[in-house]
């Protein structure tokens, strides 16, 4: 058995490039459970080989030179890390704040994802951004042959998946509105709070921070809309980008849920607009069999293909919203009534 304390720390293998990789590596920090941060697939990556090919991968050590343990997907890795660690938790001690927090975390993985993929594969500046930069997440030393490779591969695969995640001429108007609207409440709500629940952040501002670094801080056409429009979002990117230095004081904190910032319930009536009615259409078009998503966000009509993944999150929130007891359902209802987020557990 190693003695050398690195041995021991948990694991994050992902890519600079992956909204969900930056989400949970933020999420670490913050909390200050100790942990080392590998590229994945680079010659560093150690790690076995996850049930699903998909980042971050955390892997927990056995203390032998090996792992005892490997996951994926943020929003269940955040939940065991709440279950392994007390301190600096994300959840809120309100189960009805926490609620609010686990759907706009949700809002931001599902929906907001949407205009980080669209940007970067769209236009042309990013889209030789990214063709350039991204081969060397796994190799630095890539030969210039091999980088040419796979510039041009990567570029033809990400941008023929576009339609799989909506991003269509069609669609696009419905997903810059939508991205333009997040980045308005955000900087009227930075005015006010340094969070999204008051004065400690929670699983719906790292999984925002996640989806936003891209488009903030990478992508050029994005981030000159977000320095334009949003410069406190752009500043405060880069304060969660590793927060451990935050101060928390026990559970405290967390704002009352009668007493969120008005901004808050914006974030929530556009998800509501937006988020709500493609989760809706993609439950019903998976139970139906159908092979494509069609729903009606501010009077257009969005279509894409069916996700089966995005039917277990809404399974997720549902289940979350029963173990609600009748009071703190009452209160959660209270807050989403008028939303359209409210259409999601009816």
């Amino acid at each position: 058995m190693s003695d050398d304390p690195a041995d021991a720390a948990l694991v994050i293998a992902g890519a600079f490039s992956s909204p969900y990789s930056l989400k949970m590596r933020a999420v670490l920090r913050y909390r200050r459970i100790p942990h080392r941060w590998v590229l994945r697939n680079s010659r560093l990556d150690d790690l076995p080989t996850p049930p699903v090919p998909i980042i971050p991968v955390l892997a927990w050590p056995d203390g032998a030179g090996g792992y005892r343990d490997v996951m994926v997907d943020s929003s269940p890795q955040i939940a065991r890390l709440e279950d392994e660690h007390r301190d600096r938790s994300l959840v809120p001690t309100d189960p009805a704040l926490a609620f609010i927090d686990f759907l706009l975390e949700d809002f931001a993985d599902e929906w907001v994802t949407k205009a980080m993929y669209h940007y970067r594969w769209t236009y042309d500046p990013d889209i030789e951004k990214a063709g350039r930069l991204l081969p060397f997440d796994r190799d630095l030393q890539l030969p210039d042959d091999a980088h040419a490779a796979a510039h041009d591969f990567i570029i033809e695969r990400q941008v023929s998946r576009r339609a799989l995640v909506g991003s269509t001429t069609a669609n696009a108007p419905i997903i810059e509105d939508s991205y333009r609207n997040v980045l308005d409440i955000l900087q009227a709500h930075l005015a006010q709070r340094d969070f999204l629940l008051g004065d400690r952040p929670g699983r719906a501002d790292f999984a925002l921070y996640g989806q936003l670094k891209p488009l903030l801080w990478w992508d050029p056409t994005p981030m000159a809309i977000a320095v334009e429009r949003a410069p406190r979002a752009v500043n405060w990117l880069e304060r969660v980008d590793d927060l451990a230095w935050w101060p928390v004081d026990g559970d405290s904190g967390w704002s009352a849920l009668d007493q969120l910032e008005e901004t808050v319930h914006d974030l929530l009536l556009e998800s509501g607009r937006t988020y709500a009615p493609f989760m809706l259409a993609n439950y019903d078009a998976l139970l139906s069999g159908a092979d494509e998503v069609v729903c009606e966000i501010d009077g257009a009509e969005y279509r894409q293909g069916p996700f089966k993944y995005q039917v277990k999150c809404l399974q997720w929130l549902r289940e979350a919203y029963a173990d609600l007891d009748a009071d703190d359902r009452t209160r959660v209802d209270t807050v989403l009534a008028g939303t359209g987020c409210e259409t999601l557990f009816v």
